[in-house]
């Protein structure tokens, strides 16, 4: 179940509370503490790809587009 799944359902469930809690509880997606699911990229919230160097927090096709600005030369 993908997080806009667990999301849409609400307001159906908005009228019946004790029904809403219960779902909440068991399909809330788990918090992660570590793998790849932890680090998503500042700008677009991709989680692949992340490019944590020089504390950068953003993933590759955001550090393409915003790497001259930043003062990144290309090479080659």
């Amino acid at each position: 179940m993908t997080y806009s799944d667990y999301k849409k359902i609400f307001k159906q469930l908005k009228a019946k509370p004790v029904k809403m809690q219960k779902y909440i509880k068991h399909n809330t997606p788990k918090s992660r503490k570590y793998g790849r699911a932890t680090k998503k990229c500042k700008r677009c919230g991709r989680p692949g790809g992340y490019i944590s160097k020089y504390g950068l927090g953003v993933c590759r096709t955001c550090f393409r587009e915003i790497a001259t600005s930043l003062g990144f030369k290309k090479y080659s």
